[in-house]
């Protein structure tokens, strides 16, 4: 940093061509691989660059000058800073790479400034770090260096509070927990409404992924949760994050792909030859869904993987402030359109055959997309648990159809 125009510079080598690396700067989906947990971008001069994250801070700017593969600039007025700056990129062909130089400043003297340039200066430390992560092998350290609780959420409003009688309406709802895992071994149930965690509240994942961004496995940190109307704590070792082997192509991706949904498919066939039609309809309450309804719900969820890597392909992956959750009504209108159990299972393996078509046929600049492919493959491959979580669903459902 030079003192008198306060002004912060980095250099660092990017493994990657220059193109890749102008797209990490402009492109909303690369920004958020690597810097922002949200971006939104318009890469024109005068067009919007928003970037924001998890523990609230946000900047807010546009691009004033974009020379393709060469150079980017775009202002920068972030939440709580006494004034506006600009960053510049300049980006150059290098060995190895590219030699990325980045300049953000001029920051005012003074108090006023200290603490923001000190935050700036460590932010971009780290995100430059992670860059060179993402153009090396695709692994965004924001993810793999935090550890995991070992939780599957599920939905939760107003209504569900009231059904589990849980006095707040903010939080986030496990719906499983993984043997073994953190939250499993600390004694965490099914139905826990986590409110706070390491000393920040808990109101949804975004909260929540924040809170554990500092720690590493290992650690220790307080969990405050409801069980019902009654308010607990507890302390919870963090796990180590189990990561996959990420399958070099295409094609070995695609045959990780084909093996877990031929499991996955024969332990569904395996359960439904055993269950009447009247079983697979029951609902065990009326908050609760059958064995058709879980089926129904694995339909979008495979429907939403498809959406999900079309968007990835074209380079403008959508971004949502929240989930809307499982809606009923669209569950109801796939068990009405496939109405047999029969019917349902074909239906999502059909679906299973297209996610795997499209890994299949993934294009050679998505697979260059380093930061894309690594996210891809992960939630392709990761531990099956929403799949062994809905099965333990549907034999809940199918047994209590049998009593």
């Amino acid at each position: 940093m030079n003192s008198e125009s306060q002004t912060l510079t980095f250099e660092q080598t990017m493994p990657a061509s220059p193109a890749q690396v102008y797209r990490a700067f402009t492109n909303a989906t690369a920004l958020r691989e690597w810097m922002a947990d949200t971006a939104t971008t318009s890469p024109k001069v005068g067009g919007r660059c928003y970037l924001a994250w998890n523990d609230g801070y946000y900047s807010s700017g546009e691009f004033t000058q974009l020379a393709e593969n060469e150079a980017i600039a775009f202002t920068w007025h972030g939440r709580g800073e006494p004034g506006p700056s600009t960053v510049k990129v300049t980006l150059a062909p290098a060995a190895g790479g590219t030699r990325v130089m980045v300049e953000h400043g001029p920051f005012g003297a003074g108090a006023e400034w200290a603490e923001t340039v000190q935050g700036l200066e460590t932010g971009w430390h780290y995100a430059l770090e992670n860059l060179g992560s993402i153009m090396a092998t695709g692994e965004d350290f924001r993810f793999t260096r935090r550890p995991m609780l070992g939780i599957t959420v599920g939905d939760f409003n107003a209504d569900v509070a009231a059904h589990l009688g849980v006095p707040v309406t903010q939080g986030i709802r496990l719906d499983s927990v993984v043997a073994g895992m953190g939250a499993a071994t600390a004694g965490l149930q099914p139905g826990d409404v986590v409110v706070a965690m390491a000393g920040h509240e808990v109101v949804d994942w975004a909260n929540l992924t924040n809170a554990l961004q500092a720690h590493r496995a290992g650690d220790t940190v307080e969990v405050v949760f409801y069980r019902g109307p009654e308010k607990r704590s507890l302390s919870m070792t963090l796990s180590r994050r189990p990561l996959p082997e990420i399958p070099a192509t295409a094609a070995r991706l695609t045959e990780a792909v084909r093996e877990r949904y031929t499991q996955v498919e024969s332990d569904l066939e395996s359960f439904f030859a055993e269950v009447s039609e009247a079983e697979a309809s029951h609902k065990p309450t009326p908050n609760e869904w059958s064995a058709k309804e879980v089926l129904a719900h694995l339909i979008h969820s495979e429907r939403g993987w498809h959406n999900w890597i079309g968007d990835m392909i074209g380079g403008h992956e959508p971004w949502y402030d929240d989930w809307g959750g499982n809606l009923q009504v669209r569950v109801a209108a796939t068990v009405t359109a496939y109405p047999t159990a029969g019917e349902l299972l074909e239906e999502l393996k059909r679906l299973n055959a297209e996610t795997v078509a499209m890994v299949a046929n993934l294009p050679d600049d998505f697979m260059d997309r380093k930061g894309s492919y690594w996210r891809l493959a992960y939630n392709l491959l990761d531990a099956p648990s929403h799949h062994q979580t809905h099965m333990e669903q549907m034999r809940a459902a199918v047994a209590r159809a049998r009593q």
